[in-house]
């Protein structure tokens, strides 16, 4: 068998058998094949597509490329949540020890922020000393004694994607659909896990604007994995301004440590951190619906079971577990300013993807992917869109290293916010739930 035949086969529209898509993985996986076959292949499937069978052979193959998770069978279920990525969306720093409290085993793999969006992992890095560049021996016992990790992909799990992700990134490739559903659920089925929950964003700040389009990868990544045996659930939620109240990496630590602490005042952030972990807990059998596994969510942040979970994460990562009850503790930037409306009204519009530029100019995310981060700057949000506001009043609190970039962020919110004379329509968070 040989890369250039089948990226042939793919460019004259032909599909592929599993046999072939083993071998293109594994070939990713082992670096047999040189980078600019592998990236033809790929801009031959942006092309062509992918048929449904060939999308699944494909996740199977590329999850196969390397080691699973190998916890085997376990008493608790195992169950993971992945989101297609937004802004200020730290929910799974509250999620992963939450759910791990009602009785989850969680191995959480997260990513790193790229552009407007953030990264777990660069938030998790933000509380001092916390690693998440683990083996999977290390994976492993801390899933057996905490019941809850929250780690960087592996050498060892799903390695044909990493390879090929980096490829995407490089040759304009990344936004087919077929390539998209097998580097997301390669990964989670890779962590053999019995239950996964999507979070599919949809909005300015989201991969997709458009609920269609973000409607149609949910129900393409839905049935791929159950179609590998995975019981899945795709949660669409708004993105249209950032979710909660923080964005930027210590500040969404704060704020999942409010949320624990059972603040509610991340109105839209709770609504999304329950739905997403009723699911979890639904689909994983303990619990008879979503609902009742929201209820228990609460419950378990009622009782500080979910901040106890936190604390002995962080301290198992190596981090400092007294930011978990003392958050000042956590990184701080050197400056801050407030930004003031300029009229009396409606906060009528906060462009997500605006604010998350803005972080970005603030020094709290990265324009390339070598860019160091400045885990103390960010974004304090005071109003949200349907907030009534006056002159003079503080819209948002940016925080940062020196005035030039309080410029530069003061300037891209105020092109993200609007005021309006009326009152807008308040928008759902949790907008679909698809099965």
């Amino acid at each position: 068998m040989r890369l250039l035949d089948l990226i042939a086969k793919k460019r004259d529209g032909a599909r592929h058998s599993p046999e072939e898509l083993d071998f293109i993985a594994r070939a990713a996986a082992d670096g047999s094949a040189p980078d600019y076959q592998l990236s033809a292949w790929l801009m031959a499937v942006v092309c062509r597509g992918m048929s449904e069978p060939e999308t699944a052979a494909f996740t199977r193959a590329m999850a196969r490329s390397g080691k699973t998770l190998g916890l085997g069978k376990t008493a608790r279920p195992k169950a993971d949540k992945h989101s297609t990525g937004g802004v200020g969306d730290g929910v799974s720093l509250a999620l992963a020890p939450l759910a791990a409290a009602c009785g989850l085993t969680v191995p959480m793999m997260s990513g790193r922020g790229l552009g407007h969006t953030g990264g777990t992992l660069d938030k998790l890095e933000a509380i001092p000393g916390m690693k998440v560049r683990l083996g999977l021996g290390a994976i492993r016992a801390q899933l057996k004694s905490v019941h809850a990790c929250m780690f960087g992909q592996t050498e060892e799990l799903a390695p044909a994607d990493r390879t090929l992700y980096a490829l995407r990134d490089a040759t304009a490739t990344v936004p087919a659909q077929p390539l998209i559903v097998a580097s997301i659920l390669s990964k989670k089925f890779a962590e053999e896990l019995d239950a996964l929950v999507l979070d599919v964003k949809v909005g300015s700040g989201a991969i997709f604007e458009d609920a269609p389009s973000a409607r149609a990868l949910a129900r393409a990544l839905v049935k791929t994995s159950k179609s590998l045996g995975m019981p899945t659930v795709a949660v669409l939620t708004a993105m249209s301004q950032p979710l909660g109240r923080f964005v930027g990496n210590a500040l969404e630590v704060r704020q999942a440590l409010e949320i624990l602490s059972g603040d509610e005042r991340a109105a839209d952030y709770l609504e999304c951190l329950l739905a997403l972990g009723g699911w979890m807990l639904a689909l994983s059998g303990l619990t008879a619906d979503a609902e009742r596994g929201a209820e228990l969510m609460r419950a378990k942040i009622r009782d500080g079971s979910g901040l106890r979970v936190l604390r002995e994460l962080v301290a198992a990562q190596g981090g400092d577990a007294r930011v978990v009850d003392e958050p000042d503790r956590l990184p701080q930037a050197r400056l801050s300013r407030a930004v003031a409306a300029s009229r009396d009204g409606w906060l009528s519009r906060l462009d997500a993807r605006g604010v998350g530029r803005a972080a970005v100019l603030l020094g709290a995310g990265r324009a390339f992917k070598e860019q160091a981060l400045d885990y103390g700057a960010g974004i304090e949000l005071a109003r949200k869109v349907g907030d009534r506001v006056r002159r003079g009043e503080t819209i948002a609190l940016l925080r940062a290293a020196d005035r030039a970039r309080l410029d530069a962020g003061e300037a891209a919110v105020r092109r993200a916010a609007e005021i309006s004379a009326a009152p807008p329509r308040r928008g759902k968070t949790v907008l679909e739930i698809v099965r």
